[in-house]
């Protein structure tokens, strides 16, 4: 790892970024013989993808023929034209799907990637045509740092500890979110303790999630001598006269300096999370920087340097939003919280006005008010409270916290939450229109004693009961909210990096508004349109096309 000095003049293909899309695009490149290096903003090298939960959604890979052979890349391909509809090219879905399970493969034999099926997660929306209950996301398993040497000491780290701080999969926390409720949660608890114990025991140093994902990756990287340049920022692209990109002006400590592309630039920086001017172009307050969970050197570099030479754009009003709890020290991502039983969201109204189980794209579209987006006009539904009781409490994980452990004072001193003794003293307390917050409470409670959420149908989706309650009867999402003190935690629009970015076609190639192709320039990751269109098809469906048209791009790149 190195700042520019060392940063060759010219190369066969410049990756700028070092996440997951720029990872696999970089591993592609070397192993198909090129001269391919690696520039990346930031002081440490893994982008956003480090910072996640490190789930991959690529239906047909070989993890899933091997585990899960109900899967099809057939049904698939429905289930996202389904959700996607017209606000994506067909043949852009086509492509992720049929390039995938190739990606994944090619991955499994150049770096130390090592996924397993996270059974049961269901895609977002199973119920619908080709949608699967049982799920069709991978994962990393818990990897062993020691492998990469010193370059763990530069790697991004996930952006919140972890429960207890033990090594965790995403197939675990389901289980640690619900405590001693099931017979799984505390075998799981023994099997995550033990997994810590052993590791340490053997001198093991084991990292999970988006970190178990990149530093797998970067064993690739190291494996085919591909160097990372760390603190070395993307300033602009070079261009001849018909707008080819023959390559990139990069800026470090030392200044800004050239670097020739033979083969291409690929574009692979995440998108514009942490940059004020844009985030209040396209979106609407409150959200923006501070309640970004993306690495805070997004800042659309790669989008204003494409634009620049001609780029076309798409979805920029639009993020991978993420329903959080705005704690003193960051945005805690309310995952389980909002589907466990006795707990509802509402409205400066005191109203529900969604399945509180919703995707979370889906659910913070809806604390907008709007259909997509956070684009201006639509009716809010902000600010917005998670209300739940001290049954709520003395059973369920909640931010990370234990059941029945003490929450913070710090966490109320900051009016992230609030707590009473009765319904309508917090209500009185969050300023909501008197009486309305009980009349919600209360029909919610009635929902919950028959079972059936005749407002918004919680509970009715396979989706819904993942990170719910199976031992709650009768509906695994419902129960009934009548035990003081009641609480209300905050519940803002944060995201995991902005979704917009940068047109491309089925070869990751960047395009103009006329549907023209900018030779040489390549994107994938967050600094590229989504192929998700504005929904979220299931767990790593953000991380799942940034490995797929980074590899595609590289093979592109290699083929010129």
């Amino acid at each position: 790892m190195s700042g520019a000095t060392g940063l060759p003049a010219e190369v066969d293909v410049l990756v700028v970024g070092s996440g997951a899309a720029g990872m696999s695009a970089a591993i592609t490149a070397a192993a198909s013989g090129l001269d391919v290096v690696i520039v990346e903003k930031s002081h440490r090298w893994g982008g956003t993808t480090s910072r996640s939960g490190g789930g991959v959604w690529i239906p047909g890979n070989e993890v899933l023929a091997a585990k899960a052979p109900a899967d099809s890349t057939g049904d698939a391909r429905t289930y996202l034209r389904s959700l996607i509809g017209g606000d994506v090219p067909a043949e852009l879905i086509d492509a992720y799907l049929e390039r995938g399970p190739e990606t994944i493969a090619f991955l499994n034999r150049n770096s130390a990637l090592d996924l397993e099926w996270v059974r049961g997660y269901s895609d977002y929306f199973p119920e619908a045509p080709g949608g699967r209950a049982a799920g069709r996301s991978c994962e990393p398993k818990p990897f062993d740092v020691r492998a990469i040497g010193d370059d763990f000491t530069t790697m991004e780290p996930f952006y919140t500890p972890t429960p207890l701080n033990v090594v965790v999969k995403q197939s675990d926390y389901r289980w640690l979110s619900t405590g001693l409720r099931r017979w799984r949660g505390p075998v799981r608890m023994m099997a995550v303790g033990a997994r810590t114990f052993a590791a340490k025991a053997r001198r093991r140093k084991l990292v999970g999630l988006g970190n178990a994902l990149v530093a797998s990756l970067m064993v690739g990287l190291q494996r085919h001598g591909v160097p990372v340049h760390l603190g070395v920022a993307l300033s602009g692209l070079i261009t001849d006269a018909e707008g080819s990109v023959l390559g990139a002006r990069v800026t470090d400590a030392d200044g800004e300096r050239e670097v020739i592309a033979r083969r291409g630039v690929i574009l692979a920086c995440g998108g514009f999370d942490h940059d004020p001017a844009l985030r209040a172009q396209h979106h609407r307050a409150p959200a923006g920087p501070d309640l970004s969970l993306g690495v805070v050197t997004n800042t659309g570099d790669g989008l204003r340097a494409a634009t620049a030479v001609g780029a076309d754009t798409a979805l920029l009003d639009d993020a991978w939003w993420a329903p959080s709890i705005p704690l003193p020290r960051g945005p805690w991502f309310a995952l389980a919280e909002r589907s466990l039983p006795r707990s509802i969201i509402v409205n400066n109204r005191g109203e529900r006005f969604m399945n509180e189980s919703l995707p979370y794209v889906e659910a913070t579209h809806a604390m907008f008010g709007g259909e997509h987006g956070a684009g201006p006009g639509a009716a809010e539904n902000l600010p917005a409270w998670l209300v739940f009781d001290q049954t709520y409490r003395n059973r369920y994980l909640f931010a990370g916290k234990p059941a029945r452990s003490p929450l913070p004072k710090k966490w109320f001193d900051s009016g992230a939450l609030v707590k009473a003794d009765t319904v309508a003293e917090l209500a009185e307390r969050l300023g909501l229109p008197e009486g309305a917050l009980t009349t919600t409470v209360d029909r919610f409670n009635g929902f919950a004693r028959d079972g059936v959420d005749s407002d918004f149908h919680r509970g009715e989706s396979a989706y819904d009961h993942y990170y719910g309650d199976t031992s709650n009867k009768p509906n695994p999402s419902l129960g009934e909210i009548s035990t003081g003190p009641f609480y209300a935690a905050a519940m803002v629009p944060a995201d995991l990096g902005t979704k917009g970015g940068v047109r491309i076609d089925v070869r990751a190639r960047v395009l103009r508004d006329d549907d023209s192709v900018i030779d040489g320039l390549y994107a994938a990751g967050n600094v590229a349109a989504p192929v998700m269109g504005h929904t979220y098809a299931g767990p790593g469906a953000t991380i799942g096309p940034a490995m797929v048209f980074g590899h595609v791009a590289a093979l592109d790149a290699a083929a010129r």
